[in-house]
């Protein structure tokens, strides 16, 4: 999978970042920014793409 390749993200994780973007832009932060900030953040909040098995957080 090359760098930047979003498909291993959940529809979930697609629209918080959807909406952290939003949030970006209206504070004035260019759209490329913008959505570069907001995969950094989602990155940090859910520890990247999707994940499997049970009990994967402790």
């Amino acid at each position: 999978m090359p760098r930047g390749d979003k498909s291993s993200y959940t529809d979930k994780q697609k629209r918080q970042v959807a909406h952290i973007e939003e949030g970006y832009e209206k504070r004035g932060v260019s759209h490329k920014e913008a959505e570069r900030r907001a995969w950094a953040t989602e990155n940090k909040i859910s520890g990247g793409g999707r994940k499997s098995g049970s009990g994967r957080k402790h």
